[in-house]
């Protein structure tokens, strides 16, 4: 069997067998996006990220650890909400638990 040449990156690409709390950017294409869908994203994120949901013209950008992906889908899926699309960016240096000051 041939190695692909397009391999993640080990150290920053993030995998899905990543279980940390290590936080990712994502991209979400909905084909619909409006208020009613940003709230039920709002209430799956920690409050601390969800205070920083970027709207797009299809869709959201919002900070998560990798892990949460199926549970953000199937979250989503049982509302009936069209997904086109979940895009993982690069890691990020946010923290999943809020910090105590």
């Amino acid at each position: 069997m041939t190695k692909s040449p397009h391999q993640p990156e080990k150290e920053n690409g993030g995998t899905p067998g990543d279980y940390s709390e290590n936080v990712y950017r994502f991209y979400l294409e909905l084909a619909d996006c409006n208020h009613s869908i940003r709230r039920l994203i709002e209430e799956f994120l920690p409050e601390h990220f969800a205070a920083r949901l970027v709207d797009l013209d299809y869709g959201f950008e919002f900070e998560m650890p990798i892990q949460c992906a199926p549970d953000l889908i199937s979250h989503l899926m049982s509302k009936n909400i069209a997904i086109y699309q979940l895009v993982r960016f690069a890691k990020t240096k946010g923290h999943w638990r809020k910090q105590s000051t």
